[in-house]
């Protein structure tokens, strides 16, 4: 009985740690440069508060392109690595091709997938439609980086 009793909380502490490292995993998304407050975006790479706080000063962004403007002091590669944990959602029903290409990791092959199912009614189609040609892993990362309003 002892011995179950141990084996139940081995099982119920993997579980629970399991639990934390996803909200980490979570909690280690991409922020929306829109709406981050200053303080979560002075921690990011590459940013110094100057940066953060024209950020913060030029919002809302319509787009990534204008961010981008906004971040010419930094080199394309910083520009790459902060976009990693820093973006404007890119609203794929009306995006253009060059919005849809600055998501980090898309390319001319998803840039076709993206536009052929427009226009996306809902997250669900979205993970349904690229789901056929991505893991759920990249659709799930991917997802951060977009929207549909």
């Amino acid at each position: 009985m002892r011995g179950l009793m141990i084996l139940a909380l081995i099982v119920l502490a993997a579980i629970m740690s399991a639990a934390l490292d996803a909200q980490t995993v979570d909690q280690q998304g991409v922020l929306d440069a829109s709406t981050a407050p200053e303080s979560d975006l002075v921690v990011l790479p590459h940013m110094t508060p100057s940066l953060a706080k024209m950020i913060v000063e030029r919002r809302p962004f319509k787009s990534v392109r204008e961010l981008d403007a906004l971040l010419q002091s930094l080199t394309r590669q910083e520009r790459t690595e902060l976009y990693g944990r820093l973006f404007v959602p890119v609203n794929l029903n009306i995006a253009t091709d060059a919005e849809i290409l600055s998501i980090p990791g898309v390319g001319q092959r998803m840039l076709r997938e993206f536009k052929e199912y427009r226009p996306y009614k809902s997250m669900e189609q979205f993970r349904r439609e690229i789901g056929k040609y991505v893991s759920r892993q990249e659709v799930a990362r991917l997802e951060r980086y977009v929207s549909l309003q």
